[in-house]
């Protein structure tokens, strides 16, 4: 079966095809991939069986990372928890598969990987293989508010925002540049006790040029002072969590389950369906407790390599050394070490 490359940033049949395709997702878009390449230099991509004279119907999306420090390779996607391949049946599956495979041999590229919500090993290819394992959370919002407040944790969440309420927490969003710089400085804050870098500002801001008002700061403030925040991002019916920061020494009014809340009620109202709570590794049980508390659905999530190599990314800041040395560096220092070593470990 005869397969096609296309450059999604380019080709006008691409941003049709993910508005109307049932199974993509936020990371799939336009958007998404213009802040890839803006941010990071990464080369989007996709393959298709669809000859360019017709309509897409089907596509595995990815870019090009070149790195000299973790290798040259084919992702799909870069910082995306997930993206499933768009295709319709076993067969345009194996055919795209397999040109990716081809493609990885050819041009040299250290490997393949696919970042899939439902796809197994076994249902993509022999050639692929587990490389990483995660778990994914998945809220149900079709039920009404009030069943959702009530399968809500009732001392973690439930007394968190009637807490942040009786407080009196401001409630604050969109993209502007101050909500940006007030973001940032709170991920600043949060990374440093995770004893990690925080993505460049420049990613945080491409983001919010790149997907519109789909994309949204949400800020709770006690007063003058920033409290929590969360970026979520919308597509079609699915409202996504996907980056949340705090200052520590106010955790007690509730700030991140008060804005997390609104987003909630706010997708609600524009008939959202879902809310995609995003990846958690498994060695970070706080942040897997935190969405169980919300009554989200968790599964096991894995990403999928041809040919299997070592994984590459974030294990190589959790050592010890690497950790302690993070957490005491300048607010500067730790954000340029950000700038330069996200765009190699993608």
């Amino acid at each position: 079966m005869q397969t096609y490359t296309l450059n999604p940033l380019e080709d006008p049949r691409y941003p049709n095809f993910i508005a109307r395709h049932a199974s993509s997702s936020i990371f799939h878009t336009p958007g998404w991939l213009k802040a890839l390449q803006l941010t990071y230099g990464f080369e989007p991509a996709a393959i298709t069986t669809s000859p360019p004279s017709q309509d897409l119907t089907n596509a595995i999306v990815f870019c090009r990372v070149k790195s000299r420090l973790t290798g040259r390779r084919l992702v799909s996607l870069p910082f995306s928890d997930h993206c499933d391949p768009l295709v319709d049946n076993a067969a345009n599956l194996e055919a795209l598969l397999q040109s990716l495979r081809e493609l990885q041999r050819k041009e040299g590229w250290k490997y393949v990987e696919l970042r899939p919500l439902g796809l197994s090993a076994d249902s993509a290819s022999s050639g692929f293989s587990p490389s990483q394992t995660f778990y994914f959370h998945s809220l149900d919002l079709r039920p009404t508010l009030e069943q959702l407040m009530t399968a809500f944790h009732k001392d973690c969440v439930q007394r968190k925002i009637r807490r942040a309420e009786r407080d009196g927490l401001i409630y604050e969003e969109g993209r502007s540049e101050r909500l940006l710089r007030i973001f940032y400085a709170l991920q600043l804050q949060t990374r440093r006790r995770q004893k990690l870098p925080p993505q460049p500002y420049a990613w945080f801001k491409n983001l919010a040029a790149c997907l519109g008002d789909t994309m949204k700061i949400r800020l709770a403030s006690l007063g003058d002072t920033p409290v929590a925040a969360i970026l979520t991002l919308r597509h079609n019916n699915q409202m996504v969590y996907k980056y949340g920061c705090s200052n520590d020494s106010y955790s007690q009014h509730g700030g991140t389950q008060f804005v997390l809340w609104r987003a909630i009620q706010e997708a609600k109202s524009a008939d959202c369906v879902s809310l995609d709570m995003g990846r958690s590794e498994s060695h970070n049980p706080g942040l897997i407790t935190f969405k169980d508390r919300w009554g989200a659905v968790k599964a096991v999530m894995t990403y999928l390599r041809c040919p299997i190599s070592p994984a590459t990314g974030k294990q190589s800041w959790h050592s010890p050394f690497a950790g302690n040395l993070l957490a005491r560096l300048p607010d500067r220092a730790l954000s340029l070490l950000g700038t330069f070593f996200y765009r190699h470990i993608a």
